[in-house]
């Protein structure tokens, strides 16, 4: 098994807040990402997949065929985004980078699954929101999706 990881950029702000707490609370547990102007990040995503060898290609998976999901899945929706706002997936989930990794795992992993036309799948989604903090998304092993499974052992 190959893994290829691709780097992507994206800027989007947004307001850690739950409806359901009290001012001091969401004061509390957010702090300085409670402004009720909202913040943003200068994003960091690395996304990678895994798979086989395509013995007529020598690729893990085409490049542009990645770059196009990420593109559409996440870079496009979110960049210059107020995620709060501008994005109908937080407008009633917290839009926190944890919640961001599993929403971007959650797209590509779709994406990129049946019919994407690679033997490839998403591995990992690890999503930098500062220098000092990142999160990511792993796909547990051994659950390679069913549709991927039987092209990659008969790829070896």
């Amino acid at each position: 098994m190959i893994f290829l990881t691709r780097r992507y950029r994206f800027s989007a702000s947004h307001r850690l807040h739950n409806a359901a707490l009290s001012e001091e609370a969401n004061i509390r547990i957010y702090g300085k990402c409670n402004n009720p102007f909202g913040h943003g990040h200068n994003y960091a995503l690395e996304v990678t997949v895994a798979g086989a060898v395509d013995q007529a290609t020598g690729m893990v998976m085409d490049l542009e065929t990645l770059d196009r999901a990420v593109s559409e899945e996440v870079v496009t929706p979110f960049d210059e985004a107020n995620l709060n706002l501008d994005v109908a997936d937080f407008r009633t989930v917290i839009p926190t980078t944890e919640n961001l990794c599993r929403e971007i795992f959650r797209r590509l992993d779709r994406r990129l699954g049946e019919g994407a036309g690679s033997r490839a799948w998403l591995n990992r989604v690890r999503l930098e929101e500062t220098s000092s903090n990142f999160f990511e998304v792993i796909r547990e092993p051994g659950s390679v999706p069913a549709s991927k499974k039987s092209e990659s052992e008969s790829a070896r």
